[in-house]
């Protein structure tokens, strides 16, 4: 009898440690069954959305070198279609910003210089990565001159530091110059870039407006 009232007296402990603290315990496993399941829908979501702007950055690529680089005649509605859905869909990612520079480049082309600075500046407000925002930069100076904005675009360079870009900083630093009428500035600046252009396509571009210069850059 010792023992089973003993029994009894624990089964009347447990039901009533059970009232005390059962609600506790359901509550705190529903939290976190919710903050599993949240965490496992958060990361379905991102990766459905990391798959889907690099789907649509795979495209723009795709239409870019099709119209761009390869049609004489481009069709750059697709091209604008995928940038823009891009920028609306998947702003925070860099697959937009990148989708702003090729914008910047269709807009450039039909010689839409005002929507070309939109999207660059779209870019430089947003690009985390200091080489990107250093990409967008330049490609606005060059917009800017041109539109025959030559000191805007002299006041932009001023502000930049040409991190992984040296030939295409003092190139541009070079055609500012030249568009100043400063040749010695210019010389300098493009002997600048030559020698930072080893091996880079852009090399001869920059050798031949240097020579152009000829000897009356000193």
């Amino acid at each position: 009898m010792a023992e089973l009232r003993t029994e009894e007296e624990q089964l009347e402990a447990l039901k009533n440690w059970w009232k005390e603290n059962g609600r506790a315990i359901v509550v705190g496993l529903a939290v976190a069954v919710s903050a599993v399941l949240g965490w496992q829908g958060w990361q379905s979501y991102t990766e459905r959305q990391a798959s889907e702007a690099s789907w649509l950055y795979q495209n723009l690529v795709e239409a870019v070198v099709s119209e761009l680089d390869e049609n004489p005649a481009p069709e750059v509605q697709t091209i604008r279609h995928l940038g823009n859905q891009l920028k609306e869909d998947h702003a925070r990612s860099t697959y937009s910003q990148f989708a702003a520079l090729m914008l910047a480049r269709v807009a450039v082309q039909t010689q839409d210089y005002e929507q070309a600075i939109l999207e660059l500046d779209w870019v430089i407000e947003r690009a985390s990565e200091e080489d990107l925002k250093t990409v967008a930069s330049l490609r606005k100076a060059r917009v800017l001159l041109a539109m025959d904005q030559v000191e805007q675009a002299a006041s932009l360079l001023e502000t930049l530091s040409p991190n992984n870009f040296t030939a295409l900083y003092y190139e541009l630093l070079g055609d500012v110059a030249l568009r100043q009428g400063n040749i010695a500035a210019a010389a300098q600046a493009y002997d600048q870039a030559l020698a930072a252009s080893e091996n880079m396509p852009n090399q001869p571009v920059i050798q031949m407006k240097r020579d152009e210069l000829g000897r009356e850059a000193g």
